[in-house]
């Protein structure tokens, strides 16, 4: 109740006049900036720290709160209109987002993220709400042996279930991980794969893999198949519904709150965004559909929009409250507001709930109130992002390759990169030509320093004994989950088998 009562006082300064405004302003710069393919809300926060620098910290961070998770909506709209998400986090919403924009239905999968992400941001900033003191006990739970189980759950669950082939999927997550080593070793300092060039001693950013591998290797098999009567020379006229029909909302709900529950554990787990969580519970939806008499994943299913885009709000919602409670950046993003609130010399932690009531409170209240904004403002304005749709293909393309080049290379200002993009666009023209599944792909991009990182610090920590990978029960847990999807997947494509041999 004591909370409650707080939240109540916070709401009351988070609603006047000029802080209403504020929220409305971050909302739709961080829809703006985030739409960019290459910038995303990380970029969003960081490119608009400096003009709340003439605010009061108040009336500065309710600001935040709209461009945080504008910024998020942002990234998904790129990514389900023109396959080109603005950040990583919208990497999971894009596959089925795009296929369901490809099929005529773009305004219901921005409502359907617009929705989800309202859902998965409530139900998370709720629970930081009343329980941003207990946060803490949840990331003392993992350790290094816990973030390799998690990898590898990770990068071998998906594998095995959004190809037809094993070996393809296999081959796909071999081509992210090789992508992910380049660069210099965090641990020895040692150059890998870098041919020397000092612009890669940081490694292929996720940004030129992202671009490369959805857009221009999009851009690249549109451009392939120029003139074929295929279905794909141009895409059905979006239908002007910005809501979802009763159907649609009753198939979008479980995963609504299946995608929230992945995302909100990951907001207080340091494990660099929402990435993992959304494609967890892109995977966990795919496996889901397999059982059904007609499966929908791959041609344009609803619950692959709902569980990512709800998990990666939720992811954000937690991180928020991490952030604040424990001082704690989970998030690039969350990294760039810990240095806002510096700027106005305040340190979050425990204390500063007992320092700065009216600050946390107030910024806890506009959370709520930006994720309502976003709602509204998004949801009558699908159909309009879904007109882009109906620019002619070859103007459409030509001009996602001038915004992917623009993305690119503002950030970091580096030539070796739009020559990067170009080549692994190749490489994902390649997979599409040949049926390779691109989740993997990324799913090893974004993940593949995470389990070298861990499982290098878990051997250190121990002397080289390997038993300290499944030396806790957290671990087991996952390996468990893991063994049981594998043997799962295994047993549905015997059987698929066996009933095409009958």
């Amino acid at each position: 109740m004591e909370s409650l009562s707080l939240l109540m006082g916070g709401l009351a300064g988070a609603l006047t006049p000029m802080n209403l405004l504020w929220v409305v302003v971050g909302a739709l710069l961080g829809t703006a900036v985030g739409v960019l393919p290459g910038l995303g809300s990380s970029m969003a926060v960081a490119l608009l720290l400096p003009v709340t620098f003439s605010l009061d910290p108040t009336g500065a961070f309710i600001m935040f709160a709209g461009v945080y998770f504008g910024g998020l909506f942002g990234d998904s709209t790129m990514g389900i209109l023109m396959n080109t998400p603005g950040g990583s986090t919208a990497i999971a919403t894009s596959f089925e987002g795009y296929r369901m924009a490809q099929a005529g239905r773009a305004p219901q999968a921005l409502a359907t993220a617009a929705i989800g992400a309202f859902i998965g941001g409530i139900i998370a900033t709720t629970l930081v709400v009343f329980f941003a003191p207990s946060l803490a006990d949840l990331a003392i739970m993992f350790g290094p042996a816990e973030y390799f189980a998690l990898a590898v759950f990770a990068f071998l669950a998906t594998s095995s279930v959004v190809s037809d082939s094993i070996v393809k999927g296999l081959a796909a997550l071999a081509i992210g991980l090789a992508l992910a080593v380049v660069g210099i070793d965090g641990i020895s300092g040692a150059q890998r794969f870098t041919l020397e060039l000092p612009s890669l001693f940081d490694g292929v950013s996720i940004i030129v893999i992202t671009v490369g591998v959805l857009a221009l290797g999009e851009v690249l098999h549109v451009a392939s198949r120029h003139g074929r009567d295929d279905g794909r020379a141009q895409a059905p006229r979006p239908t002007g519904r910005p809501y979802l029909s009763r159907h649609e909302f009753r198939e979008a709900l479980p995963a609504w709150l299946r995608g929230a529950g992945f995302g909100i554990p990951f907001g207080v787990i340091p494990v660099g965004g929402a990435e993992v969580p959304t494609f967890l519970a892109y995977g966990t939806e795919r496996r889901l559909d397999a059982r059904r008499r007609v499966p929908q994943f791959g041609k344009g299913a609803i619950r692959g929009v709902a569980a990512p885009e709800a998990a990666g709000n939720a992811t954000s919602g937690t991180a928020m409250g991490a952030l604040l409670a424990m001082g704690l950046p989970t998030s690039a993003t969350a990294a760039i507001m810990l240095a806002a609130f510096q700027q106005y010399g305040l340190q979050p932690g425990p204390l500063l709930f007992d320092r700065n009531p009216d600050l946390v409170w107030t910024l806890l209240a506009s959370l709520f109130i930006g994720l309502v904004v976003l709602l509204v403002l998004n949801l009558p304005f699908a159909p309009m992002w879904a007109k882009l749709l109906l620019i002619p293909r070859p103007y459409l393309y030509a001009g996602i390759t001038v915004f992917c080049a623009l993305g690119v290379y503002a950030t970091a200002a580096s030539i070796t990169d739009l020559f990067l993009v170009l080549g692994i666009g190749f490489v994902g023209y390649l997979l599409r030509r040949y049926d390779f599944p691109l989740a993997p792909v990324l799913i090893g991009v974004v993940l593949g320093p995470l389990a070298e990182t861990s499982l290098r610090n878990a051997l250190l920590s121990s002397g080289g004994d390997p038993a300290v990978l499944v030396g806790s029960p957290t671990t087991w847990i996952l390996y468990g989950l893991f063994a049981l999807v594998v043997t799962y997947s295994v047993v549905q494509r015997v059987r698929a088998r066996a009933r095409l041999d009958t």
